[in-house]
């Protein structure tokens, strides 16, 4: 009974296995290709004076919401166009809510560096230099 058990498991992994054999091999590549350029960006980076602003600026993007396209009635036509809303306020183009969205990735980025000497400070004997 453990043979039938065991050559059954072994069939069904060979099945699963050639079944998503393409979508595996395809994850795999993508996640290898997304390594080899963090790899290159980090190395890029130690060369790169200014890449902590650039590193600030990414992770404040991640905290700040993206811009939704919703569907609405124009006002003074009635006719269905697109809006943009970004943090609650609705914009008439993308460009201007992608503008609205910029300059809260920038505050939120100042934010951090006028934050940063009073947690330097707060280190104490633990400071690199």
């Amino acid at each position: 009974m453990f043979s039938f058990w065991s050559v059954l498991i072994v069939v069904a992994a060979g099945l699963l296995i050639y079944r998503y054999n393409r979508q595996a091999i395809a994850a795999l590549r993508d996640f290898d290709r997304r390594n080899i350029e963090r790899i290159a960006q980090e190395q890029e980076d130690r060369r790169d004076g200014l890449a902590h602003f650039r590193h600030t600026a990414s992770v404040a993007s991640e905290q700040v919401e993206e811009v939704l396209e919703i569907d609405a009635i124009d006002e003074r036509l009635g006719t269905p166009t697109k809006r943009y809303v970004f943090e609650g306020e609705m914009f008439a183009t993308r460009d201007e809510a992608e503008a609205a969205r910029q300059s809260a990735i920038m505050a939120k980025a100042r934010a951090f560096y006028q934050d940063l000497p009073a947690a330097l400070t707060g280190r104490g004997k633990d400071r690199l230099n």
